[in-house]
Formats: C-alpha cells, sequence, structure tokens
C-alpha cells in the first residue's frame, strides 16, 4: 500500500518524501561508521604511556595511606594506557606528615586495574596501594594501611643519561618502572 507522499518514479525505484531509501541507509551507515572509529581510537592497540598533557585526567590531586592524605606530585607521576581502556597509575606523594618508619618504605602510590606480574614471581591483583623502595635494594608494594604485599628485587640502569624521580618506559608489553636509576619491570595478565 502507498501513502499519499510515496511516488513510484520512472525507473520503478520506490521515492520517499524527495530523498531516496537507498541514500538514507548510506547516511545511517556513515554514521555509525564514525562511532565505531572513534570508540576504537580512544583506547590504544598496545599498551602506552599516557602523555603528560593527558596525565591530570587520571592521577588523583592526594592518596590516602596509612591514615593520612598525602598531596600527589603530578609531574613526577607516569600511567600505561593498556588496548582494553584500563590504566595502571603510579606517583610520587608529599611524604613530611608520615613517621619515619612509613616513609622508609612509602614514597608513592600505585594504582592498577590490571592484574599484574612483578619480575621476579610477584603478583598484584588489581587494586590502590602504596610503594616504595628501600636502600637494601627492594621495591615493596604495601595496602593502604601499611602492609606488605609484594617485595621485588630493583635493578639499576647505570647507563641511563638522565635519570627521573619517576617515569615509566614501555618494552613491548613490559613496563619499566624507574625511580631514578632503579627500576622494576613488570606485565599485565
Amino acid at each position: 500500500m502507498m501513502t499519499a507522499s510515496t511516488v513510484v518514479g520512472h525507473s520503478g525505484h520506490i521515492d520517499i518524501h524527495g530523498g531516496t531509501m537507498v541514500r538514507k541507509v548510506l547516511f545511517v551507515a556513515f554514521v555509525l561508521s564514525l562511532i565505531v572509529s572513534a570508540a576504537a581510537q580512544s583506547a590504544p592497540s598496545a599498551p602506552t604511556v599516557v602523555q603528560s598533557a593527558d596525565l591530570k585526567k587520571v592521577v588523583p590531586d592526594s592518596y590516602f595511606f596509612r591514615g593520612l592524605s598525602a598531596t600527589t606530585q603530578l609531574r613526577n607521576s607516569s600511567a600505561i594506557h593498556y588496548p582494553d581502556d584500563f590504566y595502571v597509575i603510579v606517583g610520587l606523594v608529599d611524604t613530611s606528615g608520615y613517621s619515619s618508619d612509613v616513609k622508609a618504605k612509602y614514597n608513592g602510590f600505585f594504582i592498577t586495574e590490571k592484574k599484574l606480574s612483578f619480575d621476579g614471581g610477584g603478583t598484584l591483583a588489581p587494586g590502590e596501594y602504596g610503594m616504595g623502595y628501600t636502600p637494601e635494594g627492594k621495591f615493596h608494594i604495601l595496602d593502604v594501611a601499611g602492609n606488605e604485599l609484594l617485595v621485588s628485587e630493583i635493578k639499576v640502569d647505570d647507563k641511563l643519561a638522565r635519570p627521573q624521580p619517576l617515569k615509566i618506559v614501555m618494552d613491548g608489553a613490559t613496563a619499566k618502572l624507574y625511580l631514578g636509576k632503579k627500576y622494576v619491570t613488570f606485565t599485565a595478565q
């Protein structure tokens, strides 16, 4: 049944409201392809280090650990963005209000949305943690109460020309978390 606004043209094609049905279907397909393309571009195809300008979107302003909220240091923070749109976010904090025994192992935060495997066999579940290293060459992950959850050996990169207080370098799927010339490696599972 044809309505008053439907016209059958000389070529036998149905013309609805002055435009062809094919044109409307193509327009909808084009819009959908743009949406899918934009969604695919938001997450990287491989783990990538988040650029400095974008860190403020994921790094918290302060971090709670052992009864205090410490100001985070955005300039000494880094993050990894994974293809599944999850993050690992690390950074140093101002530890001036903490006791010396807490400062001995804690100098930053470590947030992961992925399960991680550290070099040396330790694994870390998704969560929010404290982190730090000791002069004995150990890297520590602590729960927010200060209990030790993971200890990993620190390696030293004496060839690193310009060490920074904190940075992450990706080597394929393996991340190197540098604290100066000291670093630990981990991979997402």
